[in-house]
Order: structure tokens, then sequence, then C-alpha cells
């Protein structure tokens, strides 16, 4: 008897030791080992897209557009968020980087493709490649860099093209269906709430979330913790457009970056003028549909008058409400993920979309 208890007694110890140094280890690891932030992350790729050079390249007019796009900056928040979501299941990041370069491509494509749709004049404060080159030469690049895209994501681990194909194939053309859901909202007057969130989960969303998805794919996640990581992403990429619209109409100019109003000057459709409609009383909504569709007002009338019935409807604070209730469902995602490190760095990246100012 008393050989067994000892046994026991021994047993537990053993037992308890292990515990104790594995999270000796855990603890090490994490000491030793640091996760990459967002700026970690954002160097690598701004080196690496900085280092994506044409020169040499023929014919130059179809090369040097890609470059000059690219070189424009940006947040490069969509392949930084696949570094990180790799890295949540690996230390070593490097079967990321090409797919992560491959959506920051893929991105820039479809923006210098609106910019020939929006007939815009200026990106980032500097000309569209539409306007520094022509029509013609921007929507060959572009295509050219679609191809380039996808040239980038398949120079990676062969095992997991198969998925990183099925989620950038979809992903791209449900991007498309965005667009075009967005282009027939402007000659719509029936655009519903309902439609509009459903086109800017399209167009925006899903980008976001492919873009962690195709991060834990190459980290090695499970089809569980990918299939959470791209829910955290979309309901993040709601939340960001929602807010985006929200700054468009009450942002600081200085921080927004450019002027406030814009798409109320442009009679866009966005989440706050057509949660407007939806709550507004008669008087009201006549009132803002005459002031959207009046486009001889000019915007120091205008803005400020749509401002106006925004406020009186508590436009703004359901907005601020829908951008929250977004991010607490992207977190609550988040929380599921089984990773192997920490996620702080994207439950941090989380919060400062949701207060971002521009």
């Amino acid at each position: 008897m008393l050989v067994r208890v000892m046994l026991t007694n021994v047993y537990s110890a053993y037992i308890n030791f292990h515990v104790l140094i594995r999270s000796f280890f855990n603890i090490l690891h994490q000491i030793i080992i640091p996760m990459l932030s967002f700026a970690d992350c954002k160097i690598m790729i701004d080196n690496k897209i900085e280092n994506l050079t044409f020169k040499g390249y023929r014919p130059k007019e179809l090369y040097e557009p890609i470059s000059y796009i690219l070189k424009l900056g940006g947040k490069r928040l969509r392949p930084v968020m696949t570094l990180m979501a790799c890295n949540l299941f690996d230390e070593t990041i490097d079967y990321a980087v090409n797919p992560a370069l491959a959506i920051e491509i893929f991105h820039n494509f479809t923006l210098l493709h609106d910019d020939i749709m929006d007939k815009a004049p200026m990106r980032r404060g500097n000309p569209t490649v539409h306007h520094k080159w022509n029509e013609n030469i921007a929507i060959l690049s572009g295509d050219a860099m679609n191809i380039l895209a996808y040239q980038y994501l398949c120079n990676t681990k062969s095992e997991y093209l198969p998925s990183l194909l099925e989620i950038f194939s979809q992903t791209a053309m449900e991007i498309c269906e965005g667009q075009q859901m967005d282009m027939n909202f402007e000659t719509r007057d029936d655009v519903s709430l309902t439609e509009y969130l459903e086109m800017i989960r399209l167009k925006t969303a899903v980008l976001l979330a492919a873009s962690l998805k195709i991060g834990a794919i190459c980290g090695g996640a499970s089809e569980t913790s990918g299939e959470l990581l791209y829910s955290f992403g979309l309901n993040l990429g709601m939340a960001f457009q929602i807010q985006d619209d929200f700054l468009d109409a009450f942002g600081n100019e200085e921080e927004f970056g450019k002027s406030i109003g814009g798409d109320i000057v442009a009679g866009k459709k966005t989440f706050l003028y057509l949660k407007a409609l939806e709550v507004a009383s008669k008087e009201q909504r006549d009132e803002l549909l005459n002031l959207y569709n009046d486009s001889s007002q000019d915007a120091p009338t205008k803005v400020p008058a749509v401002q106006r019935i925004f406020r009186d409807l508590s436009i703004s604070d359901l907005a601020v409400e829908t951008v929250a209730n977004y991010t607490d469902t992207a977190m609550k995602s988040l929380s599921e993920v089984s990773a192997k490190n920490s996620k702080q760095g994207l439950q941090s990246l989380a919060y400062q979309i949701m207060r971002r100012k521009n």
C-alpha cells in the first residue's frame, strides 16, 4: 500500500514537473521569438514592392504603369494581414510573402481599373494611370497586373496551391460582382441598405477576409481556424467600409486627407444616406432626395444641408454603432481561432481600424 502511494506521488510530481517545463518553454518561446508587429510586416512588404522592378522590360508602356501604381504607397493593410495571419501558426512566414505580394498587386489592379470607370483624375495625391498615360494603356497594364498576381500567388509551397487558387479566384470573381453592383447603383433610385451591405461585402470585405485566410493556409492552419480568420476579416472589412462612409461625411479634413463630403457632392449611395432614407420621415426623405439629386448645388451649400439631416436622424451614431457591432463580431471569430502564437497584434489592428481617422 505504501509503495502504491509513493508511486502515485512520484507520478504526480513527474506530471507537474512536465507541465511546469512546458509552461517555462512557452514563456521562453514568446520572449525569444516575438510575434511580428504590423510595422514589421509593413516594412517587409514595402521593401519587397520597392524591389519589384521591371527595368528593361519591354514594352515599357506596359510595365512602367505597374511600377508607378504599386509605388504610390498606401496602407498595405491586406498583405500585412496575410503575413500576420501566417505568423499566428508559424514563426517562418517565408511561404506567405509571395501570396501577400499577389494580394497587394491584385488590389492595386482593381484600383487601376476602378479609376478608369470612375474617371478619377487623382490617386493618393498623384495622377491616376489613365491620366498619366491613357485609358488603353491603363486597361492593358491592369490586365498584366492580374496575371502577375497569379504568378506571385503560385510561387509558394506546392501543397498549398489548390486551396490558395480556390480562395483567390473566388475572391476575384466576387470583387467583380461587387463592382458591377456599385455601378448599377449609380442609375438606381431604389437601392436598399441590404443591397448596399452585400455590395460592400463583395467589393471590399472579401479581399480582406481572403488575405487572412491565405495567410492561415500558408501557416499550416486547420480549416476551422482558416474559416474563423476569414469571418474575422469579412466583418472587419464591413466595419472598415462603413467607417470610411462615416469619415467622408463627418471626418476631420486634415486627418482624413481629402475634402469632407465628397460622397455627398457626388450623390453616392453610402451607408449613411441609405440608413437615413430608411428612418426618415416623409418630409426629411423628400428633402434628402432633392438634395442628393440636385447636381446644381455647390459643395458649401449641399454638404452642410445633408449633414444636418444626418445629425437630425442620429445617423452618425447609428454608423458608429454598426461599426462597433461588426468589429465585435470580428473579434469573437478571432477569439475562437486556435493559434500557436499570440493574436494580440491582430486584435490591436482591428481596434485601430475601428478608431481610424483616415
